[in-house]
């Protein structure tokens, strides 16, 4: 299995060519349909890093490549061997349900650049995790209160049967709480939608919702253009992605869509970001990428304040939150998940390039729905 070892301009070695003081393990998918996902939260990850200049900071990055089994292997060399201080970079929930709560367990922080399962937000809440993204129901809830004030009435609603997938209909549905045409699961990974168009074009549907990440939702996006039926679509940010777009194309114009973050946000960090981003890696910044970004400051404003081995401290120090996120106004809950504004996105094509811009709030200061129910 190839180890890939990425850190600052010193490469993991101070002045004196000692080891660096902090190690972070970096579990992320790298290969396969989903490595897009990680090779952006690693590229924003490591710019941030870089641009902080420090020299004490090694980041050892590995490919989960999907497969659950493989992260919980790649999760225990890095914390019995390559004693590692604090874990990230797992983008699938079934994966970071594999891995979070033995690495706590373990005494190790994990900070969270994407997957965020109610499991982990609820009764299994540790001190230790950090979700830095959202909590897995977030972008949906904000979806399910934008097609209720939008006025949709009988949508039909899909996605992947793994923990995101049902935590997103969950939280659609918290927030729209009106008739559905349908409810479907489908197989993860699943390319061929030949059967759910069917369904959709069958039900009375005024409308669509759907969570298929990846390249489950470049998949089903082509064929539902392909299929003739006209009804409006809504969904999460990850199946309008900056990289996703791109292969969807034309497909995609116009459809709405949910996110904490985008391009457009009027910050001086986001600016800094993309454009730092596009000046390193000669591509836009995606939803991971932000994440990635906000993840590794986050990270360096705590390691300014204490170390990992005084957890207690190190934890206070994340909990403050003090940096400047890309997406402007960010704290924790007390479940350690973020209080955020989620924004409705509309697809655009911006010379040849698809994109997103900001069409209105969905949400402004939303936690998450589980807070009530972590003790620690």
């Amino acid at each position: 299995m190839k180890k890939l070892m990425m850190a600052t301009a010193a490469l993991a070695l101070s002045a004196g060519g000692a080891l660096a003081e902090v190690k972070v393990g970096m579990i992320t998918t790298l290969s396969g349909g989903g490595a897009a996902l990680g090779l952006d939260t690693r590229d924003g990850f490591m710019l941030a890093i870089e641009q902080s200049g420090r020299t004490d900071i090694d980041v050892v990055i590995e490919d989960d490549q999907r497969k659950p089994d493989v992260a919980v292997q790649l999760a225990d060399k890095m914390i019995q061997s390559e004693k590692v201080d604090i874990l990230t970079g797992i983008v699938w929930s079934n994966l970071a349900m594999a891995v979070v709560p033995a690495a706590v367990a373990q005494g190790k922080f994990y900070l969270s650049t994407n997957a965020a399962p109610s499991q982990l937000a609820g009764a299994g809440c540790n001190p230790l995790y950090f979700s830095v993204s959202y909590q897995n129901d977030n972008l949906h809830e904000a979806a399910g209160a934008y097609m209720k004030g939008a006025g949709y009435s009988k949508p039909y609603i899909l996605a992947p049967n793994y923990p995101a997938g049902k935590d997103s209909l969950t939280g659609f549905k918290r927030f729209y709480d009106g008739e559905l045409a349908g409810e479907v699961y489908t197989k993860l990974g699943q390319t061929d939608y030949a059967a759910e168009i069917a369904q959709i074009r069958a039900s009375g549907a005024d409308s669509v919702f759907f969570f298929l990440p990846g390249g489950m939702g470049i998949s089903f996006l082509k064929q539902y253009a392909d299929s003739g039926v006209d009804l409006p679509v809504v969904g999460p940010a990850f199946s309008f992605d900056q990289g996703i777009l791109q292969a969807v194309g034309e497909a995609a114009l116009g459809v709405v869509n949910t996110s904490q973050w985008s391009k457009d946000i009027d910050n001086t960090a986001n600016a800094a970001f993309v454009e730092g981003f596009q000046a390193a890696y000669g591509r836009l910044p995606s939803l991971y990428a932000s994440q990635g970004y906000d993840t590794a400051n986050l990270l360096l404003s705590a390691l300014a304040k204490a170390d990992p081995s005084d957890k207690a401290a190190f934890q206070a120090a994340l909990e403050a939150a003090d940096f400047d996120s890309v997406r402007g106004a960010f704290s924790f809950a007390p479940n350690h998940h973020p209080i955020q504004t989620i924004y409705a996105r509309e697809v655009v094509k911006e010379g040849e390039i698809y994109t997103n811009k900001i069409v209105g709030t969905a949400m402004e200061n939303r936690s998450n729905a589980y807070v009530d129910q972590c003790k620690m």
